[in-house]
């Protein structure tokens, strides 16, 4: 058995938690347990191999019951009439302790209609996915979206994807849709490389692109290398979307191409317009976006290796689905205009009720909607999300946030983008910013230092970690757990690290 479930008695909802896979066995018991603690669970269900450790899991979280161990005896269970609530959906842990959402039928039902009709499912239409399912968008955009009109669905597991990209990718002789992150594409793209050009990708109409910031450039470089397979960039459906609103907020209408924009970091300031320095349109793997005038700009070009500066392309995540309202807002909650930095706030039938037990988070629940703690403009009516307001700090009166610094080593460095995360710190001691980097010690620490410090200038203060794989932590999602990672720092608690330059690490909090 793959994972733990959980099962409320009487209230009609499951849950599913994973093994633990390459996280420490304490840190995975300190994380289970917070669960098991918030869902005071009846029943925990667990495989015979799994049952030691979740012993542990229950007796950590104060509970003196035995896990229940997984048989199957052939019977089948009469159905039973479905409580309120359908799942509870735990928040991936990037900043914090998980949350435990409170989804219930009618936001189901709303997300999937919403999602389906982003998709253009057609009768006989299938699916392909390895998303784990106990992440929302593996659960609900790859497998329930699929499972709730009948349809077929090709599934495996993550390790499987991990160890040949190519099992997934030649499903799409086939398959016509998939949910997945930009992470999926850029690691398809470099295991694979000009063999990608022998597959056959006919079928593919619709991937549904999110859970993590989507560079353009990562798109594009797979977009270029599975064109000879007959992969158009069409396919590609960036879209927004976070637990709390059940899953998609935004879903691209299949077949349109998503614009891009370069944004001029400088002028990124709460409540202020946005300067656009260039546009663009994804829609051929020769994409070339425009220097602001319509026309063609050959030195801002996306995604063509060694060409041109990338930075600071955003591209385009659609607009609010049937149903959903989606608007930027200042800090006291009042609508900006199009073109405004401010926060995400979202409204409808998929919007949920609030978190399990009583818990609070960045994301505030307002009446009918949520405030979602994401940071983003509308451009011609498209949402561009920049990252998490959280993840982000001041410099030179401008907010900078964690996913363009990154996406700045990675332009300057060629380091892999999973192998890297920032983490910013705001305190009395001074404002610092922490490169965490699963590479050996080289050339590119400098050419890192130097694109921090041109991104941040001189009065910030730039510590580089480098250690081996491992290092970087991360959710069930894929996402970097910064405020972990800058803990476990401060209290010397990561081992076998080098630390180049220490200005500011023990003082302060991450932001």
């Amino acid at each position: 058995m793959s994972v733990v479930a959980l099962r409320r008695l009487g209230r009609g909802c499951d849950g599913l938690i994973p093994p633990p896979a390459f996280a420490a066995e304490a840190e995975y018991v300190e994380h289970t347990a917070g669960i098991l603690e918030q869902t005071a669970a009846a029943v925990t269900i667990t495989s015979e191999g799994l049952a030691p450790l979740t012993a542990r899991v229950l007796a950590a979280a104060g509970s003196d019951r035995e896990p229940w161990i997984w048989r199957d005896d052939g019977d089948e269970i009469q159905p039973r009439e479905p409580g309120e609530l359908a799942l509870l959906q735990f928040t991936s842990g990037s900043s914090s302790r998980p949350r435990g959402v409170r989804v219930t039928w009618a936001n189901l039902h709303a997300n999937l209609a919403l999602i389906r009709g982003g998709l253009g499912w057609r009768e006989g239409d299938a699916g392909a996915s390895w998303l784990p399912l106990h992440h929302d968008m593996g659960l609900i955009g790859a497998l329930l979206t699929p499972v709730s009109v009948q349809a077929d669905l090709w599934l495996m597991r993550p390790e499987q994807f991990i160890r040949d990209p190519a099992r997934w990718l030649r499903c799409f002789a086939v398959a016509a849709h998939t949910a997945a992150p930009p992470f999926a594409f850029e690691y398809a793209a470099r295991r694979l490389g000009d063999r990608l050009a022998d597959l056959d990708l006919s079928a593919w109409r619709n991937a549904i692109v999110g859970a993590e910031p989507i560079d353009p450039r990562v798109l594009e470089r797979f977009a270029r290398l599975a064109a000879p397979a007959g992969f158009s960039p069409a396919v590609y459906l960036p879209s927004y979307g976070l637990a709390e609103a059940t899953l998609a907020v935004t879903v691209r209408t299949s077949g349109t191409p998503a614009p891009t924009v370069r944004v001029d970091t400088r002028s990124l300031r709460f409540g202020r317009p946005v300067a656009i320095d260039g546009e663009g349109e994804f829609a051929s793997s020769a994409h070339t976006p425009s220097d602001g005038d319509g026309e063609g700009g050959g030195d801002g070009e996306v995604g063509r290796d060694g060409e041109g500066d990338g930075d600071g392309w955003l591209i385009g995540c659609g607009g609010p689905g049937d149903g959903v309202g989606a608007t930027v807002v200042d800090d006291g909650g009042r609508p900006l205009p199009d073109g405004h930095l401010g926060e995400i706030e979202v409204t409808g039938p998929s919007v949920t009720s609030g978190y399990h037990a009583g818990r609070t988070g960045s994301t505030r629940f307002t009446e009918g909607g949520i405030r979602t703690g994401d940071a983003g403009f509308f451009h011609r009516g498209e949402l561009f999300v920049l990252g998490r307001m959280g993840d982000s700090l001041k410099a030179r009166g401008r907010s900078v946030y964690m996913e363009d610094l990154e996406a700045k080593v990675v332009s300057a460095t060629g380091i892999a983008r999973e192998r890297c995360a920032v983490v910013g710190v705001e305190g009395t001691g001074g404002t610092s910013v922490t490169l965490f980097a699963e590479k050996a010690e080289g050339a590119w620490v400098e050419d890192a230092t130097v694109a921090l410090r041109g991104a941040l200038g001189d009065d910030i203060a730039i510590t580089v970690v480098i250690g081996h794989s491992g290092l970087i932590r991360k959710t069930s999602s894929g996402k970097p757990r910064r405020r972990h990672m800058w803990e476990q720092l401060r209290a010397g608690r990561l081992k076998d690290v080098r630390v180049l330059g220490t200005a500011h690490v023990t003082t302060g909090r991450p932001v």
